[in-house]
């Protein structure tokens, strides 16, 4: 098995993303410490996919098949690569794919919020980042997972908003996409803070 890695750096600080196993990534202060956690992350991920079920990883090799040098701040996952396969065009398969992954990865987030007997505690000293003050509650942190669901689709240029479930909020903006002419084939926007966006 192959994993497409992209790694994103900002001097020793290191984001690695498996890029054929969209969602999965690893990091560290350096690129040694976040290829050594990668294995683990591939089985858990395939471990997720197939809901439970272990699937046989042999072979396991790392490919690293882009680089991006950052400013930003990679220790608190900030990032602005846009992997260079996410530039094109969708199929249709594909984006079913996608979106299952998208939708599962809400529903599952929601089952895990959902079991949490009191959301509201922490023992976690307060810490800002890049975008204010780090969710530190279980509660504060479904809110901020929830609170970007706009965000990211309004930068492809969808209207959606953060109501309700995260799972509900993703699901809409998935319906107002699939409204758009030709949807699968979005050019890549130059976002938000310099960033570029893509439906891929």
């Amino acid at each position: 098995m192959i994993v497409e890695c992209i790694w994103e750096h900002n001097g020793s600080d290191s984001l690695i993303y498996a890029g054929n196993f969209p969602g999965a990534f690893t990091r560290g202060p350096n690129k040694e410490i976040a290829l050594a956690k990668f294995e683990r992350e591939i089985r858990s991920w395939t471990k997720w996919r197939n809901e439970g079920m272990d699937e046989e990883i042999s072979g396991f090799a790392v490919k690293m098949i882009q680089e991006k040098s950052s400013d930003l701040r990679i220790s608190d996952a900030d990032s602005d690569v846009i992997f260079d396969t996410e530039r094109n065009p969708l199929s249709w398969e594909e984006y079913e794919y996608l979106k299952t992954l998208a939708l599962r990865s809400a529903a599952c987030f929601q089952a895990l919020y959902d079991s949490v007997p009191d959301p509201n505690i922490t023992d976690l000293p307060e810490r800002t980042t890049f975008y204010g003050k780090v969710p530190r509650t279980a509660k504060e942190t479904y809110e901020h997972t929830k609170g970007v669901n706009a965000y990211y689709f309004g930068e492809i240029g969808v209207e959606a908003d953060n109501s309700g479930s995260i799972y509900e909020c993703r699901k809409r903006g998935f319906v107002v996409l699939e409204r758009i002419p030709d949807f699968l084939n979005l050019p890549v926007f130059d976002g938000s803070y310099g960033e570029e966006w893509s439906l891929r």
